[in-house]
């Protein structure tokens, strides 16, 4: 069968039987409430599920109804159907695939008024969206966890109650909508909010084919339906037209597959035992079930139909079934050499002294063996104690353990932004996002429909004259759309790197919180930049950027020793804000300085301490930009409370070193996010 775009056959996927196999099962019983497919990009995602939408059967609709109303059906009409007198006209069609664009509006997903119309007619009217198309066929979402959260909601709520409801710009308009939701994600993306996963009935985790034999055959078939489609398409038209029968045939024995109580005993104890929240996990596998047994041809269901639906079913909803995945740099980095736990050094290695290491123990009884973090700060305590030590002797300590950050917000203001992402709310010059304000300033050609209409309102008496037109419009009535969406933030992370910073694991710890932030900021499609200091200068080390590679590898070979140049940190952090700010003026960056305050070489004549509190002053003047000093400094019996008075002169928030930890540090960030 030939198109107008040629769609490739669903026969010829090689591989990716379970994701075939769920997409079967959802098109038998649309009950089961739609598939959610994760993995890689490349791995057939896509295609699988346009190739679906060439199998399902024709149905019966109500002639040009734009909601698709089931002729059948009556009381689950439209009120546009309802509003018809006499027998309505039906015909037969292919069901709507409908593919979800990313940069959908509100009105575009759900619909909203007639503009038109309503200029003509004088009629408030309602202009049906995709979610009308999608009724009784398949709405597609690609790339699903990049969508707006209030999009999603849209879609999810649509999904789960049967119903889209409009209310709002003056139209109230409700109408049946189900339909099968297939949304397809590459989890390095960033994931879905866990009550928007548990809205997908199941899941399908996919990975790139490992047969050689078969990768082999995948590129024979592409380059041959690429080659010729028609060709191609006729070689497996009967393959899929078998199947195409095996799924109406499903869909009629569906209604009279039995189900023994007592497999409904064993899903609860299943879902029990994976620690399942709520029930719709249990709905949905009796779902599924069903299904594998109608498309099998089986009478009843088995314990092996339990068993495959649970596994599509449960995937996404376990107790932290989603772990945040390890960096790729993790992936990749070579061992570190046997004799150098969590490190590797430069320079003349040293044996450890075994009569201090015993005086430390006998300082703490009761602690038992120390850790690596332990052993590192142990032997960096030694090193400082000597003249001179620190400048000579440099260390590259491994990216601690990474960790999923809080949600990270800003405060919304007045400001309109450009830019894309999935962190911030805030207004947008663009024709994108939720429409929550309209405004009399014309700038974006946004118009919104329903206050200019309410604004000419008032003057249609004396504005008629033979325009033929119901509503009579003029410049000064035009009202433009206030819009939000999320976008990105930019967060400068300046690292003391001199050699104290070796000491009691601090290094393992800021570079795995730095690396965590920016796991977390590539999802969020944030841009992150790294500053260090030590010896004589301030490096930038990692330049504004999301990509995680990138990060990991410049992470991983920071060295650590030599002396505390923080005033040329100071210096350079803000050139590096000021450049960004230059090119985004609406930006507001963060600076998360990690240091313990000392400060011994200096830039000029003054003494070293004294210059970098004045060049404190200097950038906290900057109220674009908001700045945190987490102070590294050991707590003993004597404390300088040098970063508390860094942090005082540049007006930023204070905090000690243990408030470096994971979460803490995930949560400093959300607070202070402007």
């Amino acid at each position: 069968m030939t198109t107008q775009h040629p769609v490739y056959p669903f026969s010829a996927l090689i591989g990716q039987e379970r994701l075939k196999r769920a997409l079967l099962l959802n098109v038998v019983n649309p009950a089961i409430g739609g598939l959610l497919v994760r993995g890689e990009k490349g791995t057939a995602k896509s295609t699988a599920v346009r190739a679906l939408g060439e199998l399902v059967p024709e149905i019966r609709v109500v002639d040009g109804c734009p909601c698709n109303c089931d002729p059948d059906q009556p009381d689950c009409f439209c009120p546009l159907c309802r509003s018809r007198r006499g027998v309505v006209e039906a015909r037969l069609r292919r069901i709507h695939l409908v593919t979800l664009p990313l940069n959908a509006t509100e009105d575009r997903v759900a619909g909203g008024i007639d503009f038109n119309l309503a200029l003509k007619t004088g009629v408030r009217g309602f202009q049906p969206g995709l979610l009308a198309k999608a009724h009784r066929g398949m709405l597609y979402v690609d790339e699903v966890n990049l969508l707006d959260d209030h999009i999603v909601d849209i879609i999810l709520d649509a999904a789960g109650s049967g119903r889209n409801r409009v209310e709002r710009e003056g139209v109230s308009f409700s109408h049946v909508s189900r339909f099968i939701l297939v949304g397809t994600m590459n989890p390095e993306e960033g994931e879905l909010r866990p009550q928007l996963l548990d809205r997908f009935g199941l899941c399908v985790e996919v990975a790139s084919e490992k047969d050689i034999e078969k990768r082999a055959a995948l590129m024979d078939r592409r380059e041959a339906f690429d080659t010729d489609p028609s060709g191609f398409i006729r070689r497996f038209q009967a393959e899929n037209d078998t199947l195409a029968k095996r799924i109406v045939s499903a869909r009629d024995f569906l209604k009279d597959v039995r189900f023994p109580d007592r497999l409904r005993r064993l899903i609860s104890d299943i879902c029990t035992e994976n620690n399942v929240a709520g029930h719709r996990a249990d709905l949905v596998i009796e779902q599924a079930a069903r299904a594998a047994a109608a498309l099998d041809g089986n009478p009843e269901v088995t314990l092996d139909d339990i068993q495959q639906a649970a596994q599509f079913a449960l995937a996404h909803r376990r107790r932290g079934a989603a772990p945040l995945p390890p960096p790729p740099s993790h992936r990749h980095t070579p061992d570190r050499p046997p004799d150098s736990p969590g490190e590797k050094r430069q320079g003349k290695d040293e044996s450890p002294d075994e009569d201090h290491a015993q005086a430390e123990r006998s300082a703490h009884p009761g602690e038992g063996p120390r850790s690596e973090d332990a052993q590192d700060g142990q032997d960096s305590r030694r090193e400082e104690s000597r003249p001179g030590a620190a400048d000579s002797r440099e260390r590259i300590f491994e990216v601690g353990e990474t960790f999923r950050v809080q949600k990270i917000v800003s405060s919304k203001d007045r400001a309109f932004r450009r830019g894309s992402g999935r962190r911030s709310r805030t207004r947008v010059a663009l024709k994108q996002g939720r429409y929550v304000h309209a405004t009399m300033n014309r700038n974006s050609g946004d118009v919104a429909f329903d206050a200019t209409l309410r604004a000419a309102a008032p003057h249609q008496l004396l504005r008629r004259g033979g325009s033929g037109l119901a509503v009579v419009l003029r410049p000064e009535d035009i009202r433009e759309k206030i819009r939000e969406r999320r976008i990105g933030n930019f967060l400068l992370f300046v690292v003391d790197a001199s050699g104290s910073m070796g000491a009691r694991g601090r290094m393992r710890a800021s570079k795995g919180a730095v690396m965590s932030l920016l796991l977390d900021a590539y999802q969020k499609r944030d841009h992150v930049g790294l500053i260090s200091f030590r010896k004589e200068s301030a490096v930038l080390n990692l330049p504004p950027t999301a990509s995680i590679e990138l990060a990991a590898g410049l992470l991983r070979e920071m060295p650590v020793g030599g002396r505390t140049p923080l005033s040329a940190a100071l210096i350079k952090s803000y050139e590096v804000l000021r450049n960004h700010l230059v090119r985004d003026p609406t930006a507001r960056p963060i600076a998360i300085f990690i240091t313990d305050g000392k400060s011994n070489v200096a830039l000029g004549n003054r003494k070293p301490l004294e210059e970098s509190l004045e060049l404190g002053v200097r950038l906290g003047a900057d109220e674009r930009i908001r700045f945190i000093v987490v102070d590294t400094e050991s707590q003993g019996l004597v404390n300088f409370g040098l970063a508390r008075r860094l942090a005082g002169s540049m007006k930023a928030r204070y905090f000690k070193i243990e408030d470096l930890r994971a979460d803490t540090l995930a949560n400093i960030a959300k607070e202070n996010v402007q």
